[in-house]
């Protein structure tokens, strides 16, 4: 581990994300022993239109229309050891570009947007003397998907898959070629599954599985403390179901889900994320009198509701997203000691095996139900812990730079 190494963290997620974050979580701790310099997307006009309510693009109202380069601390992080150690950078706005069809406006745009997020990042440079620095971009291939060494001499390009972008239609149009791009001219490829690491090893020069983790400090508290519960089930005495996650519309088995209220009517199923789809409302859920929906909630507010949940579940659909899929939420389940039932979605669930329940058919994931509330005994519980304490964020770290070292 190299403390004379600066980090700079280009990222698809800014540190302001809503839900858990790959490269956020992997920030906090490289800061115990690194500064690092979380750059974050740009908004477009587009963004700048639609989130002009919101409190965080009010406070950077200024900066936005006078496209400046903005500093920013994340509340956060205030009163942690390492705060000094981060920093985060807003660039200027950008026009919306990724509506256009390929071509020579397309190109002619994208160029001047990449232009203006590599010239933050010097100037982030500059104001800070970086000097001996690492450059990781996560999942954003469409600004700086790699520094050119040229103009920035970076010691490593690390480029972070965490999802496979073809199967979003909106990242698919561009992305794919751009991130394609970001692979080849990357140093290193780390990817957060083994489907992933199928489908770019032939363009990596380089490439490492390192999968998602969870702060297991955040999510042991359910374990450790105790909670009233959340206004949204003060009422409710009947055994819960839960989820916890984003309900979009290209992981999850709403049918399946549906299926589980109406079988198991004596329970509740609680829905724990924002909600990101319509079969919600095509499917009448949302008039069930057993499911509840909390909407969006930040992590460090997770721990109440997994305390009365009796079994988490995983309902993915089965499909070439989710093959390529290593949740974030399944540590975050056995760190908080919960009972799991999951879809047999891909190969790296079904290392879970030994502390998981694996469904393989939608019957089957049902019937599960009461069997997995039945075994929660605190045997049980503790080879869940064990399993997420070694699924660290401060793991993955410590993997991370094992590949950088070799490769310095």
């Amino acid at each position: 581990m190299r403390k004379d190494i600066d980090i700079i963290y280009f990222s698809l997620f800014p540190w302001d994300h809503p839900y858990s974050s790959v490269s956020f979580s992997i920030s906090k701790e490289f800061i115990k022993n690194n500064r690092v310099f979380y750059i974050n997307p740009p908004y477009s006009y587009r963004d700048f239109a639609t989130r002009y309510g919101e409190k965080i693009t009010q406070e950077r109202m200024s900066d936005l229309i006078m496209h400046r380069l903005r500093y920013e601390h994340p509340p956060q992080l205030k009163n942690t050891l390492y705060k000094d150690n981060f920093l985060a950078a807003l660039p200027p706005m950008v026009p919306p570009v990724n509506f256009l069809g390929k071509g020579e406006i397309y190109n002619l745009v994208r160029t001047r947007n990449n232009r203006i997020v590599l010239n933050t990042i010097k100037k982030v440079i500059k104001d800070n003397n970086i000097k001996d620095y690492i450059f990781m971009n996560c999942y954003n291939p469409f600004y700086a998907g790699f520094l050119p060494k040229n103009e920035f001499n970076p010691l490593l390009n690390i480029y972070q898959c965490i999802d496979d972008i073809s199967q979003n239609a909106y990242t698919a149009k561009h992305g794919f070629d751009l991130e394609r791009n970001a692979v080849q001219n990357s140093d290193v490829t780390i990817v957060t599954s083994q489907e992933l690491k199928n489908i770019w090893r032939k363009d990596a020069n380089e490439i490492h599985i390192v999968h998602n983790a969870a702060d297991i400090n955040i999510f042991e508290k359910t374990l450790t403390e105790k909670f009233e519960r959340p206004e949204e089930i003060k009422n409710i005495n009947t055994k819960i179901i839960g989820f916890v996650g984003n309900l979009d519309d290209l992981r999850v088995n709403y049918p399946l889900m549906k299926k589980i209220a109406e079988v198991h009517f004596d329970k509740t199923l609680l829905l724990v994320g924002p909600i990101n789809n319509n079969q919600v409302y095509d499917l009448g859920m949302d008039k069930m009198p057993n499911i509840i929906f909390t909407g969006s909630k930040d992590i460090q507010n997770l721990p109440p509701y997994l305390q009365y949940i009796d079994v988490a579940i995983i309902p993915f659909l089965l499909n070439t997203l989710t093959k390529s899929i290593y949740p974030l939420k399944i540590n975050e389940y056995l760190a908080a000691g919960r009972a799991v039932i999951a879809t047999n979605f891909s190969e790296d669930i079904r290392a879970f095996k030994d502390v998981i329940h694996i469904a393989k058919s939608e019957d089957q994931f049902v019937n599960l139900i009461d069997k997995a509330i039945i075994e929660q005994i605190p045997e049980k519980i503790q080879k869940c812990m064990d399993v997420a304490n070694s699924n660290t964020w401060g793991a993955r770290v410590e993997q991370i730079w094992k590949i950088v070292e070799k490769k310095i």
